[in-house]
C-alpha cells in the first residue's frame, strides 16, 4: 500500500497490492525491469501473466510465517513457465522470526532445493544484517541511516563454525553444475568468488529446465528496514538472468495447418515478435497494451500483425511505465517490457509479430471463477454508464467475467473471491461514477455424473419446403483426474462409423454437446467433468444441416444427462489460519461447524497454524468470525483446491433455493 507500485486508491487504503505493476531501474550497469505482483489468492492472474513473461523471480517469505499457501500457489506457476528465482526471507526483526525454518519449508513444501547464500546476524529485534556465504564476510547495516549505509566485517567468532558448514553445503551445491569447481573442491584447492557466483548463476539458471527440483539461493533480511536489499538487488544481477540468457522462445506458424513450430532468438535483429500480457485503461490515452519483446524491435508508429486475431494494427505510441507515470519512447527491443497505445484488436495472451514472418506464442490459461455477484445501477442514469464500466474491467482482468442472469435479467459479476468482487465495485464507483447495489455473494456450483449413460437427439423439422434433420446418439461418462478428482474440463471424442453422420456434420455436433454441457440436469448449473463419446447416427441427404445437427447434439446430451445421475459439486477451499494457541479449541469449533476438514495442526512458538479444507459456501464471512473468536489476533488465507460432491441434505437445500 505505501510501496511505488502500490498506486491505486484501493491498495493505498486497504495496504495490499491488487495490481501487478512495472517499474524499471539501473542496477551495476544492468537496467532492471521489476514487476511487483498481489500476494492474495483472488488476484492471482496477475502473478500467472507476470510469470508468464518474466526471466527470473524473486519469492519473498515471511521469517515468521514461512511457506504459506498462496507461496505455494506462485510456486507452481513459476515452475509451470519454467523462471529461475531466488528466494528473500523478509521480516527478520519480526518477534518469531526463524531463517532455518523458512529455509526448510522452502525444501520441504516447495518441493525446491534451496541454498543459503546468506545467514542471519541475530534475528527478532537484535536483527543487525547478514553473513555473505559467497565472500564469507559479515555485512552490518547502519541503524541511523534506515539501512542505507552498511560495513563490512569479519564474520562474528561465534558464528564461523555455522558460516563454514553452510559454505559446504553452498560449494557443494554450486560444484554439481560445474565440473572445473568440482576439481578445485576435491582437490581442497582455493575456488574464488567470481567463480563461485559463475557456478551458482548457471545452475539457478538451468536447473528449472534440466531438473525436477528448481535450485534456489536464498538470502535474508528486512525490507521495511532497509536491511538486506542492496545484497538481494546484488543477487538479482548475480544470479537471475538476463534475455540473452534464457533459450529461444518457441511458437507456432499460423500459416500452417499442422503445427509447425518456429524459433526467435532473444536478439534485436531477429524477426518482431512480442506477447501482450496486460491490459490496461487509462483515463488520458485510453486502452494500453504492456507487451514483452522476446525478439527484433518495434518502433512507434509502425504497423504490426496480432497473429492471434489476425489482424494488422498501427503502434500509436511506446510508453516506459514507472508503475501510474510514464516516459515516452521511440523503440523496443528483445527483452523489454514497455506498453502500447492504438492496439485496440489486442486482449491479454495476444502475439504481436512481424507480418512477414508471424508467429503465435504459449497464451496463459487462468482460472475459472468461483463466485458471483448480481449488481444493478441505482439510478437510469448509471445504466449505461454500468455496462461501459464492466466492459473494459473485463478486459482488463481475465479472471473476471460478465453475464447476464436469462431468467432475472439481473447483471451477475463473477471473479475469484469476496475480496476480488468487492474491489470490482469499488472501481466501478472511483474510476466510471457508477453507484451500484449488489447481493448476497453466489457460490459458481458446477455438476457432473457419476455413471455412463447413453443419451439419443433427434431434429426433425418439416415445414412445407426444405425440412431439418439431424440424429445423433451419444455415450456420455464421467471424466476424473489422475487424483480420482472430478475433471473440471469436458472431452468430446468421434467414435462414429464411418458414413452413418457425414464428416462435414461433426464439429456442428461437437458445437451442440459444448453447449448441452453449459447447463445442467439439476439446477442448470455449467457440466464438468464430462467424457462425450458420438457413437452413432443418421442424416438426410437433402434436409441435414450444421443448425439440425447441432441441435440434435444438444438434445442428446439433455437426455444422457438426466440418465448419468447427476451430481452437484461445490468449490473446496485450502484455507490456512493462524491463531494463538490458546484461542484453538474455538477455531477448531468453528470449522467443524463449517465442514470443514482439518489436515494439519502445529505450534509456532505460542502460535497455531491450521490447515484445513472447507466449502468455500461456508467461509462466507469469516474474516469477522474469526476475529470474533480470538480477540482480532487472528488471520486466515485461502486458495481454490478442488470441485468436491454436496452432501445430500445440503444439495436438496441449494436445488431448492435455500
Amino acid at each position: 500500500g505505501t510501496t511505488v507500485t502500490d498506486f491505486m486508491k484501493e491498495e493505498q487504503r486497504r495496504g495490499i497490492t491488487i495490481t501487478s505493476a512495472a517499474i524499471s531501474f539501473e542496477w551495476r550497469n544492468h537496467l532492471v525491469t521489476l514487476i511487483d505482483t498481489p500476494g492474495h489468492v483472488d488476484f492471482t492472474a496477475e502473478v500467472e501473466r507476470s510469470l508468464r513473461v518474466l526471466d527470473g523471480a524473486v519469492a519473498v517469505f515471511d521469517a515468521v510465517a514461512g511457506v504459506e499457501p498462496q507461496s505455494e500457489t506462485v510456486w507452481r506457476q513459476a515452475d509451470k513457465y519454467r523462471v529461475p528465482r531466488i528466494c528473500f526471507v523478509n521480516k527478520m526483526d519480526r518477534v518469531g522470526a526463524n531463517f532455518r525454518m523458512s529455509l526448510e519449508q522452502i525444501e520441504r513444501k516447495l518441493g525446491s532445493n534451496p541454498v543459503a547464500i546468506q545467514l542471519p546476524i541475530g534475528a527478532e529485534d537484535k536483527f543487525a544484517g547478514g553473513i555473505d556465504l559467497v565472500g564469507m564476510r559479515a555485512i552490518r547495516y547502519k541503524d541511523e541511516t534506515l539501512g542505507a549505509e552498511y560495513v563490512v566485517d569479519e564474520i562474528p567468532a561465534d558464528m564461523l563454525d555455522e558460516a563454514r558448514h553452510y559454505r559446504e553445503i553452498l560449494i557443494e551445491k554450486a560444484s554439481e553444475a560445474d565440473d572445473k569447481l568440482l576439481e578445485k573442491y576435491v582437490a581442497g584447492e582455493e575456488i574464488s568468488e567470481a567463480h563461485l557466483k559463475s557456478a551458482l548463476r548457471k545452475r539457478a539458471i538451468e536447473s528449472v529446465r534440466r531438473e525436477k527440483a528448481p535450485f534456489v539461493p536464498v538470502i535474508c533480511g528486512s525490507a521495511f528496514k532497509n536491511k538486506g536489499v542492496q545484497p538481494l538487488l546484488d543477487a538479482v544481477v548475480d544470479y537471475l538472468p538476463a534475455p540473452v540468457d534464457i533459450p529461444p522462445v518457441i511458437g507456432l506458424d499460423p500459416r500452417k495447418t499442422d503445427e509447425t513450430q518456429v524459433e526467435r532468438e532473444p536478439s534485436d535483429s531477429a524477426p518482431f515478435s512480442a506477447l501482450a500480457f496486460k491490459i490496461m485503461t487509462d483515463p488520458f490515452v485510453g486502452q494500453l497494451a504492456f507487451i514483452r519483446v522476446y525478439s527484433g524491435v518495434m518502433a512507434s508508429g509502425s504497423m504490426v500483425y496480432n497473429a492471434t486475431k489476425g489482424k494488422t494494427e498501427r503502434v500509436g505510441r511506446l510508453l516506459k511505465m514507472h508503475a501510474n507515470k510514464r516516459e515516452e519512447i521511440k523503440e523496443i527491443y528483445a527483452g523489454d517490457i514497455a506498453a502500447a497505445v492504438g492496439l485496440r484488436s489486442v486482449t491479454t495472451g495476444d502475439t504481436i509479430c512481424d507480418e512477414k514472418k508471424p508467429v503465435v506464442l504459449e497464451s496463459m490459461v487462468f482460472p475459472e471463477p468461483v463466485i458471483s455477484l448480481a449488481i444493478e445501477p441505482r439510478t437510469k442514469a448509471d445504466q449505461e454508464k454500468l455496462g461501459q464500466g464492466l466492459g473494459k474491467l473485463q478486459a482488463e482482468d481475465p479472471t473476471f467475467r460478465v453475464n447476464t442472469d436469462p431468467e432475472t435479467a439481473q447483471t451477475v459479476i463473477r471473479g475469484m473471491g469476496e475480496l476480488h468482487l468487492e474491489i470490482i465495485v469499488d472501481r466501478l464507483k472511483r474510476e466510471f461514477g457508477v453507484e451500484a447495489s449488489v447481493g448476497r455473494p453466489q457460490v459458481a456450483y458446477k455438476e457432473t455424473l457419476t455413471q455412463p449413460a447413453e443419451g439419443e437427439g433427434r431434429y426433425i423439422r418439416q415445414t412445407g419446403g426444405r425440412g431439418q434433420y439431424g440424429h445423433v446418439v451419444i455415450q456420455i461418462e464421467p471424466l476424473l483426474e489422475e487424483d480420482g478428482h472430478y475433471s473440471r474440463k469436458n472431452t468430446f471424442v468421434n467414435a462414429v462409423v464411418a458414413g452413418a453422420i457425414p464428416k462435414e456434420y461433426i464439429p456442428a455436433v461437437e458445437r451442440g454437446v459444448k453447449e448441452g454441457l453449459t447447463s445442467g440436469h439439476l439446477s442448470g448449473y455449467p457440466v464438468v467433468g464430462a467424457k462425450v463419446t458420438l457413437i452413432d447416427g443418421s442424416f438426410h441427404p437433402v434436409d441435414s444441416s450444421e443448425i439440425a445437427f447441432e441441435q440434435a447434439g444438444v438434445l442428446a446430451v439433455r437426455e444422457g444427462l438426466d440418465k448419468a445421475g447427476p451430481i452437484l459439486l461445490e468449490p473446496v477451499m485450502r484455507v490456512q489460519i493462524i491463531a494463538p494457541d490458546a484461542n484453538f479449541g474455538s477455531v477448531q469449533g468453528q470449522l467443524s461447524a463449517k465442514r470443514a476438514e482439518i489436515i494439519d495442526s502445529r505450534l509456532h512458538g505460542n502460535t497455531r497454524v491450521i490447515d484445513a479444507r472447507v466449502p468455500l459456501a461456508e467461509m462466507f464471512g469469516y474474516s469477522s468470525q474469526i476475529r470474533s473468536a480470538t480477540a482480532g489476533r487472528g488471520s486466515f488465507t485461502m486458495e481454490p483446491l478442488n470441485y468436491e460432491k454436496v452432501p445430500e441434505q445440503i444439495s436438496e437445500k441449494i436445488l431448492l433455493g435455500y
